[in-house]
């Protein structure tokens, strides 16, 4: 049967160096089991549209979560916490990744879990889906969504980002699915020719969908950037893929039924 029905809530999950971090958990009701997602949540921060992405996967059957990945810069909202990051070099990678290890291992662990577990990033978190598909081995699935820096200038190398995510796609252990913008500036059309051209060198599963009169972050229903038509075809392409790899989930499988 489908599920109606969801539980969204914010929970702790134990993230690098045993820090305990604020999570937001959505899922169906119901005794599952659920394939699980992670979203990683863009440079604007743990905020409003990132839990409404995490709530979309719960509502299409799935058990997701969105660790806050600027947790250490609080209390603070969304924006001043995404400000303090900027302003101390960016995200450190070492942590993050972390971070999303434990979000991974709370919901094998404290949900009703199928144990199938993909990530989804946007911007920022485009570039950390790409990182811990490389890092975390036991990833299912991965779908970096316009992800910015996997290129970065020399100059963008900093102590919190040492290494090129572009120098890690060699150890990526799970399919990939890319959405990008033709209009996008971060990364560019040729960036995201580079990005492919290294996945495919190193025999990687993946594949790209690229969209004109898109840029960066056109998901985004709040904001100018927003492209309807081509995010609904995107959606269309996500769905599938987690499907194919993690499982479709409860509500989606009813639906197709």
């Amino acid at each position: 049967m489908a599920y109606e029905g969801m539980i969204a809530e914010t929970v702790q999950v134990t993230g690098a160096n045993g820090d305990r971090i604020d999570a937001y958990l959505a899922r169906p009701t119901g005794d599952g089991p659920f394939p699980g997602v992670i979203v990683a949540h863009h440079m604007p921060g743990w905020d409003e549209w990132s839990k409404e992405i995490t709530r979309r996967f719960a509502h299409h059957g799935y058990a997701a979560i969105c660790p806050n990945l600027h947790h250490r810069m609080g209390p603070g909202t969304p924006t001043e916490n995404a400000d303090r990051i900027r302003e101390s070099g960016g995200q450190v990678d070492a942590l993050v990744v972390g971070d999303i290890e434990g979000a991974l291992n709370y919901l094998r662990t404290s949900t009703p879990s199928t144990g199938k577990v993909g990530v989804i990033g946007f911007c920022s978190g485009g570039r950390v889906t790409l990182m811990v598909s490389a890092k975390i081995p036991s990833l299912d699935a991965a779908v970096p969504c316009w992800s910015g820096n996997v290129i970065p200038a020399p100059d963008r190398l900093t102590p919190n980002q040492p290494v090129p995510v572009f120098d890690m796609l060699a150890d990526v252990n799970c399919p990939v699915l890319g959405i990008f913008g033709n209009d996008d500036g971060n990364p560019d059309p040729d960036q995201v020719d580079k990005i492919e051209a290294e996945l495919k060198k190193h025999g990687k599963t993946y594949e790209f969908h690229r969209y004109d009169g898109a840029g960066h972050a056109f998901f985004r229903w709040e904001a100018k950037s927003h492209r309807p038509e081509q995010a609904a075809d995107a959606w269309e392409k996500i769905w599938p893929f987690y499907a194919k790899h993690l499982g479709a989930g409860v509500a989606a499988t009813a639906v197709a039924v």
